[in-house]
């Protein structure tokens, strides 16, 4: 079986209380079964990511242990989520901004858009008497 490739397997000859399929998938050599009510596609997908994490890894370094591999790679891809939420914080407080202060130039537009028409309805009220 090529790697992160899964099979939907039956269920659990011991578990008879749930019908969650089984997921066979491979990763780094090793097959795993991931009992799963989520998308089988994306868990083989998840699979195929840290896989593909595992072995580039694994090609830059000389160590063969794969519990140390494995380590290498999860905190490769902590690094990434945390660098990604940075940039989604700082995104969301770009656009808080930006929304703030396109709130304060449509306040001022209404308010000089109403004094413009207080102004027309006021002049057309003037008698010579």
């Amino acid at each position: 079986m090529t790697a992160g490739i899964g099979q939907t397997l039956g269920k659990s000859s011991m578990d008879t209380t749930t019908t969650t399929p089984t997921i066979r998938v491979e990763i780094y050599n090793q097959t795993y079964n991931i009992r799963s009510d989520g998308d089988t596609e994306y868990i083989i997908q998840l699979a195929e990511f840290v896989d593909s994490r595992m072995r580039d890894i694994s090609s830059g370094t000389l160590t063969v242990d794969s519990l140390k591999v494995a380590i290498l790679a999860a905190l490769h891809v902590a690094d990434e989520l945390h660098r990604l939420k940075h940039l989604h914080e700082q995104a969301d407080a770009q656009l808080a901004t930006r929304s703030a202060e396109c709130a304060e130039m449509l306040d001022r537009l209404l308010k000089v858009r109403s004094n413009v028409e207080q102004g027309q309805s006021g002049a057309g009220k003037l008698s010579l008497g």
